[in-house]
């Protein structure tokens, strides 16, 4: 019975002491980062500049999807490897356009990251 008491005791102690040292610590921050703020993102986009991105997107997949849709219902081998074909351009247009946004904003955040050099006094 001893060891019980001696166990819950120092468990209580240990609980009480490790409360006050987190009670002033906040592990979230104060405001929230938006996921436009995000590394090297730009600030929210006006509705018109929204709005004309979906579009985009939109038309991507409805040719992705319509290239799907013909490779699958064509019956005639060299007609669905050209189709894919088609499709395999279209993806590898869409991925470099798509690196090409990344780079950019790698090299944004790069020069927001970087520091002037510090003033040397002779």
């Amino acid at each position: 019975m001893k060891p019980l008491k001696i166990t819950v005791a120092t468990f209580f102690l240990s609980l009480a002491f490790s409360l006050p040292s987190h009670a002033g610590s906040t592990d979230t921050p104060d405001e929230p980062m938006s996921m436009q703020k995000g590394m090297g993102m730009k600030g929210p986009k006006s509705k018109e500049e929204l709005e004309r991105h979906l579009r985009m997107n939109q038309e991507q997949m409805l040719k992705m999807h319509d290239l799907s849709n013909r490779i699958l219902s064509e019956t005639d081998p060299k007609k669905k490897e050209q189709l894919k074909n088609e499709q395999l351009e279209l993806m590898k247009t869409h991925h470099e356009q798509m690196m090409t946004k990344r780079m950019e904003k790698k090299q944004r955040h790069q020069k927001t990251m970087e520091k002037p050099a510090p003033k040397s006094t002779p």
